[in-house]
């Protein structure tokens, strides 16, 4: 067996050299592909790399080089203009290092040591004062060495698979205000058929980039005259958009919910009361009227609590389920914004259901059947993650416990499997979060179930009860999509743009032979737009086959041919693009074909 690079002590990867020097007990890590075991070695490939950089570009300074999901990056200043033709240099001087066969040391100095060490390099300084008051951990391998928590492999020679991914600009600490570094992204893994499998993994999801999708199939579009993070959408990405809202509407109806609407704009009183002042503000946009500060909405919760406060509310009432498809606006900085993925306005499948403690299991396993009805719709699987306490949140501990026990036992009772993140609940409250896996085996976070007494203290919620007095209700906030921007855009990488055919922008081209059949292509047309199918007639003085191949770029599902046989007989040549088969149906054959596909689907 292979030597441990790390141990797990007390579950936190410690490296060999404290090991050893501690006496500490603990699991040891090998060099694989586990997740454990993969942080290190992406964490010490980022030195190797940053190490190459110095070697390169001795005038370099470097901030941070964390590990991120499938990989790692640097950030770091340097006079030169890296691209990404510089990348191939760096990665072989990376294997010149490695072949070195460097140690990687730990050792620590107080941090005014450090400082003074590094009083010269202001971006070391910077890192400082991210730093609280101790030690302070320096790894060092040859003659690179960084500020660094690590731990890290023991070995520099151990890191040889790896690959640089491409080169972005970063604010310095997320700043937009502040200078630009370069930012360097990279992955590794424990062996070369893995890194093989990841890298045509990335080279596919490049194919599948929804930017590069959205522009080729004009659905959506962003102008810098409107301002970054504010997507457009055109006629297409606007049919299929509303195809989904449509779908949503009706399986929200049949399962009880209410439609409302709130306001996008509230008095800032109203956020404070519910705690998003304070604690979410730095996300807000705010603004002046009248002398009096109102803040445009993040979230729909609070109209949503001011629904529920519209009417005397009875225990006979609950659960109250209200849900609006709600356009908010956070302040996202310019550096994360990325496609419909992260932006600045969005509209969220959005939902609160108003109930007693002892109808929160029952709302919730109700809820966690419509996402597995609509996920499955889509091909997605998925799996949950219960998200506790953060640092930053408003309420009791006991008030907290509660709730995300109330959460537990509702998927412990049905036999869920879930993981739990520690910290990662939403400041009023614990949350269940849904994370898809798509056709490349990325997971995305989208939909989320929380449960909150908080909002309701705040506001002083109350219905009347069996014994005919005032009690509090619980409000469990819930979206399935998360946001529609965010899930189209991973419905588009997922698909590749094959939308199923029940919501494709454009679901049947008809092409007409030649002039004398366009009359009847348009009848085709007005027929199926009739059943509620979205169908265009390709008429543009181009050959046959041009029309065809344009209609298949487009990945129009279906497409309808038709010439003089075709208008003699009531007819239709059909190509489904999908099944790959060709037929010939007659007009209310189609009709009836179509119409059977489209009621496939119900959420």
């Amino acid at each position: 067996m292979s030597e441990p690079i790390a141990y797990l002590v007390d579950g936190m990867p410690v490296d060999t050299q404290t090991v050893a020097a501690k006496n500490l007990q603990g699991s040891p890590l090998f060099f694989d592909n586990s997740e454990a075991s993969l942080e290190l070695i992406r964490h010490s490939t980022a030195h190797l790399m940053a190490h190459a950089i110095k070697r390169l570009y001795p005038e370099a300074k470097f901030f941070v080089g964390p590990v991120i999901e499938d990989g790692f990056y640097y950030d770091f200043r340097v006079a030169a203009k890296i691209t990404e033709a510089e990348l191939k240099t760096i990665e072989k001087t990376m294997l010149e290092i490695l072949k070195e066969k460097h140690p990687i040391e730990r050792y620590e100095l107080t941090k005014a040591e450090v400082s003074q060490k590094f009083v010269a390099d202001d971006l070391k300084q910077e890192v400082l004062k991210r730093i609280p008051e101790g030690g302070v951990s320096i790894y060092k391998q040859g003659d690179f060495e960084d500020i660094c928590r690590g731990p890290h492999v023991p070995n520099v020679n151990l890191l040889r698979f790896f690959k640089l991914t491409r080169v972005s600009g970063a604010y310095l600490g997320g700043d937009e205000t502040r200078e630009m570094l370069t930012r360097i992204y990279g992955t590794a893994f424990a062996d070369k058929e893995t890194l093989k499998e990841h890298l045509a993994m990335i080279e596919e999801a490049k194919k599948r980039d929804h930017r590069k999708l959205g522009n080729e199939l004009k659905l959506f579009t962003f102008d810098e005259e409107i301002g970054a993070g504010l997507p457009i959408w055109l006629p297409n990405g606007s049919r299929l958009r509303s195809k989904l809202e449509h779908l949503l509407f009706a399986a929200h109806r049949k399962r009880g919910y209410q439609p409302v609407r709130g306001p996008e704009l509230l008095k800032a009183d109203a956020w404070k009361t519910s705690g998003h002042y304070d604690n979410y503000g730095e996300n807000m946009y705010f603004t002046v009227i009248d002398e009096m500060e109102y803040g445009i909405k993040p979230m729909n919760c609070v109209g949503h609590v001011k629904v529920f406060q519209s009417d005397v509310r009875s225990y006979r009432d609950l659960p109250l389920k209200f849900f609006e498809y709600g356009v908010v606006h956070r302040h996202e900085k310019s550096g994360v914004m990325h496609g419909l993925f992260r932006v600045r306005e969005f509209t969220q499948d959005d939902a609160h259901v108003f109930c007693t403690p002892e109808q929160i299991k029952e709302n919730v396993i109700e809820i966690l059947d419509f996402v597995d009805q609509i996920m499955k719709s889509f091909g997605f699987t998925y799996e949950m993650e219960i998200s506790t306490k953060p640092a930053k949140a408003i309420g009791d501990d006991a008030v907290w416990e509660k709730a995300t026990q109330g959460l537990k036992d509702a998927l412990d009772e049905h036999g869920f499997v879930y993981g739990i993140d520690e910290g990662g609940g939403a400041f009023y409250g614990p949350k269940i979060d849904i994370k898809i896996t798509d056709a490349l085996k990325r997971k995305w976070q989208c939909g989320t179930i929380q449960v909150d007494f908080n909002l309701p203290s705040r506001f002083e919620l109350s219905y009347i009860d069996q014994h005919n007095e005032r009690a509090q209700p619980v409000m469990i906030h819930r979206a399935i999509l998360g946001s529609f921007e965010r899930f189209i855009g991973i419905l588009i990488e997922h698909t590749g743009g094959e939308f199923p055919f029940f919501i494709a922008p454009t679901q049947v081209v008809i092409v007409p032979i030649g002039e004398e059949h366009h009359s009847y292509a348009k009848e085709v047309a007005r027929k199926l737009l009739e059943q509620g199918i979205d169908a265009e007639v390709s008429a543009k003085n181009e050959s046959l086959n041009k029309r065809i191949r344009t209609a298949e770029k487009q990945r129009v599902p279906m497409i309808v041919v038709v010439g003089e046989e075709e208008v003699k007989n009531q007819s239709v040549a059909l190509r489904d693009r999908r099944e790959r088969m060709q037929s010939t149906l007659s007009l209310e054959e189609l009709l009836a074909q179509l119409k059977e596909k489209m009621s496939e689907v119900r959420f």
